[in-house]
């Protein structure tokens, strides 16, 4: 009975303040690699093929073509931010490689 009051007071809060900590320093430690974006090509207007209807949604195919047009300037950036972060990574990456090489053949 003892020990089950032990349990229930603050050693049990204790050691839950632990393995919530625990638990979040696991998290962190293994998004770390998670850094690169994710680019998202932008869906492609759509233009129907019925000339009626395209005259009638006119307004709104050309929103989805402005849209479209600024959504892919985006995408085009975000291309080349990751481009040149994976390059960096990779730079780094055969940098490490190089050091390690050295240290086991010492």
């Amino acid at each position: 009975m003892r020990l089950i009051k032990k349990y229930r007071g603050l050693g049990n809060l204790r050691l839950w303040r632990a393995r919530a900590s625990q638990a979040i320093l696991l998290l962190v430690l293994s998004t770390g690699n998670a850094t690169a974006e994710s680019c998202l090509a932008p869906v492609r207007p759509y233009v129907p093929s019925d000339a009626r209807a395209a005259r009638d949604y006119a307004d709104l195919i050309r929103r989805d073509f402005d849209l479209y047009i600024r959504d892919i300037q985006s995408y085009f950036r975000c291309l080349e931010a990751e481009r040149a972060r994976a390059f960096e990574e990779a730079r780094e990456v055969s940098e490490e490689y190089g050091r390690f090489l050295e240290t086991i053949d010492r």
